[in-house]
């Protein structure tokens, strides 16, 4: 299938689509053209990729990740992908706790400026 058909069929753009092409997840074949076409196994893959996109996974762990994917996006303990993925969990966690300071100092503040709502503004 061509690519705009692959980009029907899995709601990507096509923009998308040529871009997980460079960053080395997809690989579709040229015609003689230079057309790109794919196979009906590449609607899946794009599915997985936008999923673990979704995961908050980067493409360069996702490159790794992919080939050790099921059709059902279950992941085979392919060698180093368990490590990739802990550390991007551990990525994770780290700014998850990045933003609860972020939104504590923000809390924090906003509840200083309510408290000082009614005082009076301060003199020259």
């Amino acid at each position: 299938m061509l690519i705009g058909e692959l980009a029907e069929r899995t709601g990507t753009s096509e923009r998308l689509l040529r871009y997980y092409e460079r960053a080395g997840l997809l690989r579709p074949e040229r015609l003689a053209n230079g057309y790109r076409t794919y196979a009906d196994a590449d609607t899946a893959a794009v599915r997985r990729i936008r999923a673990l996109l979704a995961a908050g996974l980067p493409t360069r762990v996702i490159r790794q990740v992919l080939p050790c994917t099921t059709d059902t996006a279950a992941v085979r303990p392919c060698p180093g992908v368990l490590d990739a993925l802990r550390d991007q969990l551990r990525t994770l966690d780290r700014r998850s706790a990045e933003l609860a300071a972020a939104r504590e100092v923000l809390r924090e503040t906003i509840a200083g400026a309510e408290g000082r709502r009614g005082a009076a503004p301060p003199g020259p």
